[in-house]
């Protein structure tokens, strides 16, 4: 299935977002069109600006839609992994923690679909790092097959660490998000130690554990994703084994390596 042609659907119905989330129904269960669109809102998609149209042109001007479906053939390859809808929309203008910590641009991905939040002057290394991030979360998932709240804070942390290291890998550091460069490695371990280990096994319907991950409340920012890339980093420096390698192991598998 893979590029669902949003496009279309933007410059029909950019300046009304809920009949956008109507069309998005029929790819999940149970759920209303007002409350897929809070919930999107929450991970990054636009709401509707005066001048909201002139950003729909430009990502397409900027081709998004085909950059995406040449880099997701590419990974698919590469992982073997699956073939799954993909969203593209804007991002959110006023989301001041995205344009501050990920360059405007944003995604989230379930085990059978993905979606990506751009904004208007994405680059084009920018908008594959973002896919690559987001894609291998779709792969990783689909090599590890539990229910979503089954997976622990743990599992989660690894995850994360595995999507930016990927984008290390293919792209190369320039493209990895800021939040990688936020702590230094002594810092990184004694979280570790301190925050992630103690409550490695809470399940991702527990509040506790998003908020570990994010670096919610008076958890240090994004302490969850930091010590992920920092573990999976250490994994491939110490020539433990290569990425492609990592790929194709269990969750499981990749702590047993790590021994946590």
């Amino acid at each position: 299935m893979s590029i669902i042609h949003t496009d279309r659907w933007l410059e029909e119905d950019y300046h009304q977002p809920l009949n956008i989330s109507k069309k998005l129904l029929k790819y999940f269960e149970d759920v209303t069109e007002r409350e897929l669109y809070d919930y999107l809102i929450m991970h990054g998609m636009y709401r509707p600006v005066q001048n909201g149209k002139e950003t729909v042109e430009k990502l397409i001007n900027l081709d998004c839609w085909n950059i995406v479906l040449k880099e997701w053939k590419r990974l698919k390859k590469i992982w073997n992994g699956p073939d799954i809808p993909i969203f593209i929309f804007p991002s959110d203008e006023q989301n001041t923690q995205i344009k501050r910590e990920f360059k405007g641009k944003s995604g989230v991905a379930f085990k059978d679909k993905l979606f990506l939040f751009l904004p208007v002057d994405i680059e084009v290394n920018e908008l594959r790092a973002l896919f690559t991030h987001e894609y291998n979360h779709i792969c990783v998932l689909a090599n590890n097959k539990k229910n979503d709240d089954h997976y622990t804070l743990v599992e989660s942390v690894l995850i994360e660490g595995l999507a930016e290291s990927a984008v290390k890998h293919h792209l190369g550091e320039k493209y990895t998000a800021k939040w990688t460069n936020y702590y230094n490695s002594k810092e990184l371990q004694n979280f570790l130690e301190r925050i992630i280990l103690p409550n490695k096994d809470l399940k991702k319907n527990e509040r506790e554990h998003m908020k570990i991950l994010y670096g919610k409340g008076f958890y240090p920012k994004m302490v969850g994703y930091c010590v992920g890339f920092y573990l999976i980093q250490k994994l491939l420096q110490e020539d433990k084994v290569s990425y492609p390698l990592l790929m194709k192991l269990s969750l499981s598998d990749v702590r047993n390596l790590l021994e946590i």
